[in-house]
Protein backbone atom coordinates (compact mmCIF):
# COMPACT_ATOMS: atom_id res chain seq x y z
CA UNK A 1 0.00 0.00 0.00
CA UNK A 2 1.35 3.48 -0.81
CA UNK A 3 2.41 5.41 2.30
CA UNK A 4 2.81 9.17 2.50
CA UNK A 5 6.26 10.16 3.74
CA UNK A 6 7.97 13.49 4.38
CA UNK A 7 11.32 14.40 5.88
CA UNK A 8 10.08 15.19 9.42
CA UNK A 9 7.47 12.42 9.75
CA UNK A 10 7.64 10.93 13.24
CA UNK A 11 5.21 9.52 15.76
CA UNK A 12 6.21 9.90 19.40
CA UNK A 13 4.03 9.70 22.49
CA UNK A 14 2.82 13.25 23.33
CA UNK A 15 3.01 14.63 26.86
CA UNK A 16 -0.51 14.39 28.36
CA UNK A 17 -2.15 17.62 29.44
CA UNK A 18 -3.13 18.22 33.04
CA UNK A 19 -6.87 18.79 32.71
CA UNK A 20 -8.10 21.18 35.39
CA UNK A 21 -11.79 21.76 36.03
CA UNK A 22 -12.36 25.50 35.75
CA UNK A 23 -16.13 25.74 35.95
CA UNK A 24 -19.44 23.93 35.70
CA UNK A 25 -22.01 25.84 33.67
CA UNK A 26 -25.73 25.34 34.30
CA UNK A 27 -27.41 27.12 31.37
CA UNK A 28 -30.27 29.26 32.73
CA UNK A 29 -29.70 27.52 36.07
CA UNK A 30 -30.89 24.14 34.75
CA UNK A 31 -29.81 21.42 37.17
CA UNK A 32 -28.06 23.78 39.57
CA UNK A 33 -26.47 22.81 41.89
CA UNK A 34 -26.87 19.03 42.04
CA UNK A 35 -26.80 17.79 38.43
CA UNK A 36 -23.57 16.25 37.17
CA UNK A 37 -22.09 17.67 33.98
CA UNK A 38 -21.71 14.88 31.40
CA UNK A 39 -20.68 17.19 28.56
CA UNK A 40 -17.20 18.68 28.37
CA UNK A 41 -15.56 21.70 26.78
CA UNK A 42 -11.75 21.81 26.96
CA UNK A 43 -9.43 24.74 26.28
CA UNK A 44 -6.01 23.47 25.27
CA UNK A 45 -3.76 21.85 22.67
CA UNK A 46 -5.75 18.90 21.39
CA UNK A 47 -2.67 16.68 20.99
CA UNK A 48 -1.94 16.88 24.72
CA UNK A 49 -5.67 16.60 25.50
CA UNK A 50 -5.98 13.43 23.38
CA UNK A 51 -3.12 11.88 25.34
CA UNK A 52 -4.69 12.91 28.65
CA UNK A 53 -8.05 11.38 27.70
CA UNK A 54 -6.68 8.06 26.48
CA UNK A 55 -6.80 6.21 29.83
CA UNK A 56 -10.46 7.19 30.27
CA UNK A 57 -11.80 7.12 26.73
CA UNK A 58 -9.65 4.61 24.84
CA UNK A 59 -12.07 2.93 22.42
CA UNK A 60 -15.13 4.72 23.81
CA UNK A 61 -15.98 7.68 21.56
CA UNK A 62 -18.82 6.88 19.17
CA UNK A 63 -18.30 9.64 16.61
CA UNK A 64 -15.49 12.09 15.97
CA UNK A 65 -16.08 15.01 13.62
CA UNK A 66 -12.97 17.09 13.15
CA UNK A 67 -12.56 20.31 11.21
CA UNK A 68 -8.85 21.24 11.43
CA UNK A 69 -7.13 24.12 9.68
CA UNK A 70 -7.18 23.58 5.91
CA UNK A 71 -3.59 24.60 5.04
CA UNK A 72 -4.85 27.83 3.49
CA UNK A 73 -1.89 29.84 4.85
CA UNK A 74 -4.23 32.60 5.95
CA UNK A 75 -5.19 34.21 9.23
CA UNK A 76 -8.91 34.28 9.99
CA UNK A 77 -10.22 37.19 12.09
CA UNK A 78 -13.40 36.91 14.14
CA UNK A 79 -16.22 39.42 13.90
CA UNK A 80 -17.00 40.69 17.38
CA UNK A 81 -19.28 43.63 16.61
CA UNK A 82 -23.04 43.43 17.04
CA UNK A 83 -25.71 44.94 14.84
CA UNK A 84 -23.22 45.65 12.05
CA UNK A 85 -24.11 45.80 8.37
CA UNK A 86 -22.81 42.58 6.80
CA UNK A 87 -22.50 44.37 3.47
CA UNK A 88 -19.92 46.83 4.84
CA UNK A 89 -16.85 44.83 5.90
CA UNK A 90 -14.85 48.04 6.24
CA UNK A 91 -16.97 48.85 9.31
CA UNK A 92 -16.70 45.47 11.02
CA UNK A 93 -15.15 45.21 14.48
CA UNK A 94 -12.61 42.38 14.31
CA UNK A 95 -10.41 40.38 16.68
CA UNK A 96 -8.01 37.46 16.40
CA UNK A 97 -9.83 34.30 15.33
CA UNK A 98 -7.29 31.62 14.50
CA UNK A 99 -4.22 31.27 12.28
CA UNK A 100 -3.88 28.73 9.48
CA UNK A 101 -0.32 29.61 8.48
CA UNK A 102 2.44 27.00 8.04
CA UNK A 103 6.08 27.00 7.00
CA UNK A 104 5.32 24.32 4.41
CA UNK A 105 3.19 21.22 3.87
CA UNK A 106 5.59 19.17 6.02
CA UNK A 107 4.87 21.39 9.03
CA UNK A 108 1.14 21.06 8.43
CA UNK A 109 1.34 17.26 8.23
CA UNK A 110 3.48 17.21 11.39
CA UNK A 111 0.48 18.81 13.10
CA UNK A 112 -2.23 16.67 11.53
CA UNK A 113 -0.73 13.17 11.54
CA UNK A 114 -0.30 12.52 15.31
CA UNK A 115 -3.70 14.02 16.03
CA UNK A 116 -5.43 11.66 13.62
CA UNK A 117 -3.58 8.76 15.27
CA UNK A 118 -4.79 9.93 18.68
CA UNK A 119 -8.39 10.20 17.47
CA UNK A 120 -8.24 6.70 15.99
CA UNK A 121 -7.23 5.31 19.38
CA UNK A 122 -10.22 6.89 21.12
CA UNK A 123 -12.83 5.66 18.63
CA UNK A 124 -15.16 2.88 19.78
CA UNK A 125 -15.13 -0.39 17.77
CA UNK A 126 -18.31 0.78 16.01
CA UNK A 127 -17.06 4.37 15.84
CA UNK A 128 -16.79 6.69 12.85
CA UNK A 129 -14.36 9.51 12.06
CA UNK A 130 -15.39 12.37 9.75
CA UNK A 131 -12.48 14.58 8.68
CA UNK A 132 -13.50 17.90 7.10
CA UNK A 133 -11.01 19.54 4.70
CA UNK A 134 -10.92 21.14 1.26
CA UNK A 135 -8.72 21.02 -1.83
CA UNK A 136 -5.65 22.37 -0.07
CA UNK A 137 -4.80 19.18 1.86
CA UNK A 138 -7.53 16.54 1.50
CA UNK A 139 -5.40 14.38 -0.83
CA UNK A 140 -2.62 14.16 1.77
CA UNK A 141 -5.13 13.43 4.53
CA UNK A 142 -6.70 10.59 2.53
CA UNK A 143 -3.35 8.79 2.40
CA UNK A 144 -2.78 9.36 6.13
CA UNK A 145 -6.20 7.96 7.00
CA UNK A 146 -5.60 4.93 4.76
CA UNK A 147 -2.39 4.30 6.72
CA UNK A 148 -3.97 4.78 10.15
CA UNK A 149 -7.35 3.08 9.63
CA UNK A 150 -6.58 0.76 6.70
CA UNK A 151 -7.87 1.18 3.16
CA UNK A 152 -10.76 -1.18 3.85
CA UNK A 153 -12.09 1.18 6.53
CA UNK A 154 -12.77 3.99 4.07
CA UNK A 155 -16.54 4.52 3.90
CA UNK A 156 -17.33 7.72 2.00
CA UNK A 157 -15.90 10.79 0.39
CA UNK A 158 -18.74 13.26 0.88
CA UNK A 159 -18.73 16.52 -1.03
CA UNK A 160 -20.36 19.51 0.62
CA UNK A 161 -21.25 22.02 -2.08
CA UNK A 162 -22.27 25.62 -1.55
CA UNK A 163 -22.62 28.97 -3.31
CA UNK A 164 -20.87 32.25 -2.74
CA UNK A 165 -18.81 34.99 -4.36
CA UNK A 166 -15.27 34.19 -5.50
CA UNK A 167 -12.34 36.30 -6.71
CA UNK A 168 -11.11 33.51 -9.01
CA UNK A 169 -11.11 34.46 -12.69
CA UNK A 170 -8.53 32.01 -14.04
CA UNK A 171 -10.22 28.72 -13.04
CA UNK A 172 -13.59 27.31 -12.03
CA UNK A 173 -14.76 28.63 -8.65
CA UNK A 174 -13.81 26.31 -5.81
CA UNK A 175 -17.10 25.86 -3.98
CA UNK A 176 -16.98 22.53 -2.17
CA UNK A 177 -15.39 20.90 0.88
CA UNK A 178 -14.54 17.23 1.35
CA UNK A 179 -15.67 15.02 4.24
CA UNK A 180 -13.55 11.87 4.50
CA UNK A 181 -15.43 9.19 6.45
CA UNK A 182 -13.60 6.22 8.00
CA UNK A 183 -14.85 3.51 10.35
CA UNK A 184 -12.94 1.84 13.17
CA UNK A 185 -14.12 -1.62 12.11
CA UNK A 186 -16.46 -3.31 9.67
CA UNK A 187 -19.25 -2.98 12.25
CA UNK A 188 -20.18 0.70 12.42
CA UNK A 189 -23.16 2.95 13.07
CA UNK A 190 -25.11 4.22 10.08
CA UNK A 191 -28.71 5.26 10.72
CA UNK A 192 -30.12 5.13 7.24
CA UNK A 193 -33.68 6.15 8.15
CA UNK A 194 -32.48 9.12 10.20
CA UNK A 195 -30.99 10.85 7.17
CA UNK A 196 -33.61 10.23 4.51
CA UNK A 197 -34.73 13.26 2.51
CA UNK A 198 -37.81 13.80 0.32
CA UNK A 199 -37.63 12.84 -3.32
CA UNK A 200 -37.49 15.72 -5.78
CA UNK A 201 -40.97 16.81 -6.86
CA UNK A 202 -40.11 16.03 -10.48
CA UNK A 203 -39.41 12.42 -9.48
CA UNK A 204 -42.72 12.19 -7.64
CA UNK A 205 -44.57 13.62 -10.65
CA UNK A 206 -42.83 11.20 -13.02
CA UNK A 207 -43.90 8.12 -11.05
CA UNK A 208 -47.41 9.50 -10.68
CA UNK A 209 -47.76 9.98 -14.44
CA UNK A 210 -46.54 6.59 -15.70
CA UNK A 211 -46.51 3.02 -14.47
CA UNK A 212 -43.37 2.44 -16.54
CA UNK A 213 -41.32 5.05 -14.71
CA UNK A 214 -38.20 3.67 -13.10
CA UNK A 215 -38.31 0.64 -15.40
CA UNK A 216 -41.00 -0.88 -13.25
CA UNK A 217 -39.21 -0.32 -9.93
CA UNK A 218 -41.40 1.75 -7.64
CA UNK A 219 -39.52 3.48 -4.79
CA UNK A 220 -41.14 4.27 -1.49
CA UNK A 221 -41.81 7.90 -2.30
CA UNK A 222 -43.39 8.61 1.05
CA UNK A 223 -40.40 7.30 2.99
CA UNK A 224 -37.90 9.39 1.05
CA UNK A 225 -34.42 8.52 -0.12
CA UNK A 226 -30.92 8.27 1.27
CA UNK A 227 -28.87 11.31 0.16
CA UNK A 228 -26.11 10.88 -2.37
CA UNK A 229 -22.50 11.53 -1.36
CA UNK A 230 -22.78 15.18 -2.39
CA UNK A 231 -24.70 17.51 -0.11
CA UNK A 232 -25.86 21.06 -0.61
CA UNK A 233 -26.11 23.28 2.46
CA UNK A 234 -25.78 27.08 2.43
CA UNK A 235 -22.70 28.52 4.09
CA UNK A 236 -23.23 30.28 7.41
CA UNK A 237 -22.77 33.69 5.78
CA UNK A 238 -26.22 33.12 4.24
CA UNK A 239 -27.77 31.86 7.50
CA UNK A 240 -28.39 35.04 9.47
CA UNK A 241 -29.87 33.26 12.51
CA UNK A 242 -26.79 31.04 12.97
CA UNK A 243 -23.91 33.43 12.53
CA UNK A 244 -21.65 33.89 15.55
CA UNK A 245 -18.90 35.90 13.87
CA UNK A 246 -16.39 33.09 14.41
CA UNK A 247 -14.47 32.44 11.17
CA UNK A 248 -15.15 29.33 9.05
CA UNK A 249 -18.22 28.41 11.13
CA UNK A 250 -20.06 25.40 9.67
CA UNK A 251 -23.86 25.23 9.21
CA UNK A 252 -25.87 23.40 11.81
CA UNK A 253 -27.77 21.32 9.23
CA UNK A 254 -24.49 19.85 7.99
CA UNK A 255 -23.47 18.72 11.47
CA UNK A 256 -26.93 17.45 12.31
CA UNK A 257 -26.88 15.14 9.29
CA UNK A 258 -23.48 13.80 10.32
CA UNK A 259 -24.52 13.29 13.94
CA UNK A 260 -27.81 11.64 12.95
CA UNK A 261 -26.11 9.31 10.50
CA UNK A 262 -23.17 8.08 12.53
CA UNK A 263 -24.28 8.12 16.18
CA UNK A 264 -27.25 7.23 18.38
CA UNK A 265 -29.02 9.18 21.15
CA UNK A 266 -27.07 9.07 24.40
CA UNK A 267 -23.74 8.38 22.70
CA UNK A 268 -20.59 10.51 22.80
CA UNK A 269 -19.67 12.84 19.94
CA UNK A 270 -16.26 14.53 19.96
CA UNK A 271 -14.75 17.46 18.07
CA UNK A 272 -11.09 18.25 18.72
CA UNK A 273 -11.04 21.42 16.59
CA UNK A 274 -14.41 22.68 17.77
CA UNK A 275 -14.17 26.28 16.54
CA UNK A 276 -17.55 27.97 16.90
CA UNK A 277 -19.11 24.92 18.59
CA UNK A 278 -21.55 23.74 15.92
CA UNK A 279 -20.78 20.10 16.75
CA UNK A 280 -21.71 20.64 20.39
CA UNK A 281 -24.91 22.44 19.40
CA UNK A 282 -25.92 19.66 16.98
CA UNK A 283 -25.07 16.93 19.46
CA UNK A 284 -27.04 18.43 22.33
CA UNK A 285 -30.08 19.17 20.12
CA UNK A 286 -30.09 15.54 18.98
CA UNK A 287 -29.71 14.04 22.46
CA UNK A 288 -26.04 13.11 22.30
CA UNK A 289 -23.24 13.97 24.72
CA UNK A 290 -20.29 15.98 23.47
CA UNK A 291 -16.60 16.46 24.14
CA UNK A 292 -15.24 19.57 22.42
CA UNK A 293 -11.66 20.86 22.43
CA UNK A 294 -9.96 23.93 21.00
CA UNK A 295 -6.69 25.77 21.61
CA UNK A 296 -8.33 29.16 21.03
CA UNK A 297 -9.96 30.89 23.99
CA UNK A 298 -12.32 32.71 21.62
CA UNK A 299 -13.49 29.37 20.21
CA UNK A 300 -14.19 28.04 23.71
CA UNK A 301 -16.00 31.22 24.69
CA UNK A 302 -18.09 31.22 21.49
CA UNK A 303 -19.03 27.58 22.02
CA UNK A 304 -20.02 28.16 25.65
CA UNK A 305 -22.10 31.20 24.72
CA UNK A 306 -23.99 29.26 22.03
CA UNK A 307 -24.72 26.41 24.43
CA UNK A 308 -25.95 28.83 27.09
CA UNK A 309 -28.24 30.53 24.59
CA UNK A 310 -29.94 27.30 23.49
CA UNK A 311 -30.28 26.10 27.08
CA UNK A 312 -28.41 22.79 27.28
CA UNK A 313 -27.77 20.41 30.13
CA UNK A 314 -24.83 21.27 32.46
CA UNK A 315 -21.36 21.33 30.91
CA UNK A 316 -17.92 21.22 32.46
CA UNK A 317 -15.22 23.63 31.23
CA UNK A 318 -11.61 22.46 31.59
CA UNK A 319 -8.25 24.13 31.14
CA UNK A 320 -5.54 21.88 29.76
CA UNK A 321 -2.65 23.25 31.84
CA UNK A 322 -2.10 25.11 35.12
CA UNK A 323 -1.07 28.28 33.28
CA UNK A 324 -4.02 28.36 30.87
CA UNK A 325 -5.71 31.61 31.66
CA UNK A 326 -7.48 34.05 29.39
CA UNK A 327 -6.00 37.51 29.07
CA UNK A 328 -6.99 39.70 31.98
CA UNK A 329 -9.75 42.26 31.47
CA UNK A 330 -8.72 45.82 30.80
CA UNK A 331 -10.60 47.06 33.86
CA UNK A 332 -12.80 45.88 36.69
CA UNK A 333 -16.51 46.19 35.96
CA UNK A 334 -18.63 48.62 37.96
CA UNK A 335 -21.06 46.28 39.68
CA UNK A 336 -23.70 47.32 42.21
CA UNK A 337 -25.81 45.07 44.44
CA UNK A 338 -29.22 45.95 45.84
CA UNK A 339 -30.88 44.00 48.66
CA UNK A 340 -34.58 43.69 47.76
CA UNK A 341 -37.18 42.00 50.00
CA UNK A 342 -36.98 38.61 48.27
CA UNK A 343 -33.91 38.82 46.04
CA UNK A 344 -30.55 40.35 45.29
CA UNK A 345 -30.28 42.61 42.25
CA UNK A 346 -26.90 42.70 40.51
CA UNK A 347 -26.46 45.59 38.08
CA UNK A 348 -23.78 46.60 35.59
CA UNK A 349 -23.12 50.17 34.62
CA UNK A 350 -24.35 51.24 31.20
CA UNK A 351 -20.76 51.57 30.03
CA UNK A 352 -19.90 48.01 31.10
CA UNK A 353 -23.02 46.56 29.51
CA UNK A 354 -21.76 47.86 26.14
CA UNK A 355 -18.19 46.59 26.34
CA UNK A 356 -19.02 43.17 27.83
CA UNK A 357 -19.89 40.14 25.73
CA UNK A 358 -20.87 37.77 28.55
CA UNK A 359 -21.19 37.63 32.33
CA UNK A 360 -22.16 34.88 34.76
CA UNK A 361 -22.74 34.42 38.47
CA UNK A 362 -21.75 31.78 41.00
CA UNK A 363 -24.03 32.50 43.99
CA UNK A 364 -22.12 30.11 46.32
CA UNK A 365 -18.49 30.83 45.47
CA UNK A 366 -16.15 28.32 47.12
CA UNK A 367 -12.93 29.97 45.97
CA UNK A 368 -12.07 27.08 43.67
CA UNK A 369 -14.40 25.71 40.99
CA UNK A 370 -16.80 28.24 39.53
CA UNK A 371 -20.42 27.01 39.43
CA UNK A 372 -22.18 29.20 36.90
CA UNK A 373 -25.84 29.30 37.89
CA UNK A 374 -26.87 32.37 35.86
CA UNK A 375 -25.48 33.64 32.56
CA UNK A 376 -26.06 36.68 30.39
CA UNK A 377 -24.96 36.63 26.74
CA UNK A 378 -24.86 39.43 24.20
CA UNK A 379 -27.13 38.64 21.27
CA UNK A 380 -25.62 39.28 17.84
CA UNK A 381 -28.28 41.92 17.06
CA UNK A 382 -27.77 43.78 20.33
CA UNK A 383 -25.05 46.30 21.08
CA UNK A 384 -25.09 45.54 24.83
CA UNK A 385 -25.73 42.72 27.26
CA UNK A 386 -28.60 42.88 29.75
CA UNK A 387 -27.31 44.86 32.70
CA UNK A 388 -29.41 43.40 35.54
CA UNK A 389 -29.87 39.95 37.10
CA UNK A 390 -32.05 39.17 40.11
CA UNK A 391 -31.31 36.13 42.28
CA UNK A 392 -33.50 34.78 45.09
CA UNK A 393 -31.98 35.55 48.48
CA UNK A 394 -32.14 31.86 49.40
CA UNK A 395 -29.82 30.81 46.61
CA UNK A 396 -26.92 33.08 47.59
CA UNK A 397 -24.25 32.15 50.10
CA UNK A 398 -21.70 34.21 51.97
CA UNK A 399 -19.77 35.10 48.82
CA UNK A 400 -20.91 35.59 45.24
CA UNK A 401 -18.49 35.53 42.32
CA UNK A 402 -19.18 37.27 39.01
CA UNK A 403 -17.08 36.46 35.95
CA UNK A 404 -17.20 38.45 32.75
CA UNK A 405 -15.79 38.45 29.23
CA UNK A 406 -15.16 41.68 27.36
CA UNK A 407 -15.98 42.04 23.66
CA UNK A 408 -12.23 41.86 23.06
CA UNK A 409 -12.15 38.41 24.69
CA UNK A 410 -10.36 39.52 27.88
CA UNK A 411 -11.74 38.11 31.12
CA UNK A 412 -12.15 39.20 34.72
CA UNK A 413 -13.99 38.39 37.92
CA UNK A 414 -15.38 40.12 40.99
CA UNK A 415 -16.04 38.51 44.39
CA UNK A 416 -18.68 40.10 46.62
CA UNK A 417 -19.33 39.53 50.32
CA UNK A 418 -23.12 39.37 50.31
CA UNK A 419 -23.37 39.30 54.08
CA UNK A 420 -21.60 42.66 54.23
CA UNK A 421 -24.07 44.06 51.72
CA UNK A 422 -26.96 42.69 53.77
CA UNK A 423 -25.68 44.37 56.96
CA UNK A 424 -25.61 47.77 55.25
CA UNK A 425 -28.99 47.39 53.49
Amino acid sequence: MPVLTWSSKTLTAPQPANLLLDSVVYPAGTGYPLSTAQDRLVWGDNLAVLAALQPELDGKIDLIYTDPPFFTNRRFPARIGRGEDSRKPQDWQLAEGYPDAWKDIDAYLDMLYPRLVGMHRLLAPHGVLVLHLDWHANAYARLLLDEIFGTDRFLNEIIWVYHGPSPIRSAFNRKHDTLLVYTRSEQYTFNVDAVRIPYDQKTVDTFASSSKAGFGKQPNLERGKVPEDWWYFPVVARLHNERTGYPTQKPQALLERIVNAFSNPGELVADFFCGSGTTAVAATRLGRHYLCVDSSWRAVHTTRSRLVEIGTTPLALYHASPGAQAEAAAKRVQLSVAALPTCWRFSLSAEDSHHLDYWEIDPHWDGSTFHSAFQVTRHRKQSAVACQVELPRACCGQQVCIRYVEVSGKCGQVVLDIQAVANTA
